[in-house]
């Protein structure tokens, strides 16, 4: 356990670097921002020289590989950190200078146990990419594939374990504190962010994530997911299948290729669609530098640390907010926030509406061809404040991709529709889970599950009122506390008296 005193020196070394880039004017300068959070922004840069724009970025970069990544989760918090500070952390660059090779090659020895040249005939000794966390090798394995190796860096657990514990540490006294950071929950988000963190600090489970989303994306050709190398994968080193291709962010490139921008920008859409609206689980990294136009005209995605998953009901719930906002029916889009409980029950619904329409009106004024995802979420989210809605990590990943996707295909494409390329596969969903078909597949599965259930019940009715002439059931035994006792001479003699004690009940029975 870490004292206090480690966490405080750590967070007020941090501080600093953050003072020096700025990045602590917004909470100095936010009246809802705690008196004593305040003052320690403001002790942290005492002589520091503060830039008149923050560089919110460059002061994680700075900091170190785990604040890289924390600010990767902090960019989909613009409600906690703000859309300013949100915006800059979507830059961040999560590249370092790359190790030596033979640091990486004995990180693959020890992860397998057994020679490389048992299980590749080359690597490449100069990476592909360097990242705070891995860095990817080109290799061919023994049986002629050409694949990426993914390796993980050498004490990178430990460094983001003790980095983990004082965010935690740091998360638990400001939510103490109440007010709106209680509201915020930056415990969750702390939470979150661990969780991603444990997923790409065992490449194991990365792969995991990959191989499922394969097997969820089969339905969509022109979207291709690597095959996992499973027999050359381990919790430090990941191979995949060699990925051929240009960069999503190479429009030129693209188009001298011979590809359809367009085509393309219509692949992605529908292809985060199915994701996150059908399937539940998503790609939340789907910026330009995970994608390549592969040789046939498809897209093809890599780096699976940061998923995200969606359950049917929420799914649901989302789908008609969208589609209540789309519409003008503002009193159901407030009627599912109570039923989802995102708006405390003590609200009223009415006012609720209300907040909505100023959010989606000015949406309906505009041109389908004009209105966007990203601003129509934007504006749902800014009224959670007013009406003490409290943070759903999964929805605000989920916005902060869908911000994402519709950013790389209107790069693609300028002139893309987005409802309109959406309409279609988003009707057939809602028709196939809200239709009436839906509804009465629904009774029948919920009616056939009752019929198989009754079997046990009758078994459970028969052992808790046993048929005429059975034994009786055993009478619940009494709670006894249970008193632990050292051990020693004390133990042995406790013992010997439990068991002096139960010979003369024995002769007193006989």
């Amino acid at each position: 356990m870490t004292a206090p005193a480690v966490h405080l020196y750590r967070l007020l070394k941090w501080g600093r670097t953050l003072a020096r880039h700025g990045a602590l004017k917004g909470i100095e300068r936010d009246p809802l921002t705690p008196p004593m959070v305040r003052r320690l922004a403001r002790i942290a840069r005492i002589g520091a020289r503060v830039p008149k724009v923050p560089a919110y970025a460059d002061a994680l970069e700075a900091i170190g590989p785990a604040a890289i990544k924390l600010g990767q989760t902090l960019a989909t918090r613009p409600d906690l950190v703000g859309e300013d500070a949100a915006r800059d952390l979507t830059r961040l660059q999560d590249a370092l200078p790359p190790l030596p090779f033979s640091v990486i090659e004995a990180q693959i020895v020890a992860s397998f146990a057994k020679p490389i040249s048992t299980l590749f005939t080359s690597i490449d000794p100069v990476p592909v990419g360097a990242a705070s966390i891995a860095q990817v090798h080109r290799a061919v394995t023994t049986d002629g594939r050409t694949v990426a190796i993914k390796v993980l860096r050498p004490g990178v657990e430990a460094e983001f374990a003790r980095a983990i514990e004082t965010y935690e540490w740091a998360a638990a006294q400001v939510e103490a504190m109440g007010g709106e950071l209680a509201r915020l929950r930056p415990r969750l988000t702390i939470a979150t962010f661990k969780r991603w963190t444990a997923r790409e600090l065992d490449l194991r489970r990365e792969a995991a994530s990959a191989s499922e989303l394969g097997e969820r994306m089969a339905a969509e050709p022109d979207f291709k997911v690597p095959t996992i190398d499973w027999q050359r994968t381990s919790g430090k080193v990941m191979t995949l299948e060699w990925i051929d291709g240009i960069k999503l962010s190479n429009r030129a490139a693209i188009v001298a290729a011979g590809h359809d921008p367009a085509h393309l920008a219509q692949v992605l859409l529908r292809a985060f669609l199915r994701q996150a609206i059908a399937e539940g689980f998503f790609h939340a990294d789907m910026h330009q530098g995970n994608l390549f136009v592969t040789h046939d005209g498809g897209l093809a995605v890599i780096d699976f640390g940061i998923m995200g998953r969606i359950d049917r009901r929420a799914r649901m719930w989302l789908a008609e907010i969208l589609y209540g906002l789309i519409t003008g029916n503002y009193r159901r889009v407030a009627e599912i926030h109570f039923e989802a409980q995102y708006v405390p029950a003590h609200h009223d619904l009415e006012e609720f509406a209300t907040a909505l329409r100023a959010v989606g009106e000015p949406m309906r004024g505009r041109s389908v061809k004009d209105m966007s995802v990203g601003q129509m979420l934007d504006g749902l989210f800014a009224i959670t404040r007013d009406f003490d809605m409290q943070t759903q990590p999964h929805l605000l990943l989920l916005q902060k991709t869908m911000v994402m996707v519709e950013g790389v295909a209107t790069a693609l494409d300028p002139d893309i529709n987005m409802w309109e390329s959406a309409g279609p596969f988003v009707k057939d969903w809602l028709r196939s889970e809200l239709g009436p078909e839906a509804a009465v597949a629904n009774r029948l599965t919920a009616d056939f599950k009752t019929l198989a259930a009754i079997p046990e019940l009758v078994r459970r009715i028969e052992a808790r009122f046993p048929p005429e002439g059975a034994a009786p059931p055993l009478p619940p035994l009494r709670a006894v506390e249970v008193v632990r006792i050292g051990g020693g001479w004390r133990y042995a003699l406790v013992a010997l008296l439990a068991g002096g004690l139960g010979a003369a009940l024995v002769a007193l029975i006989n």
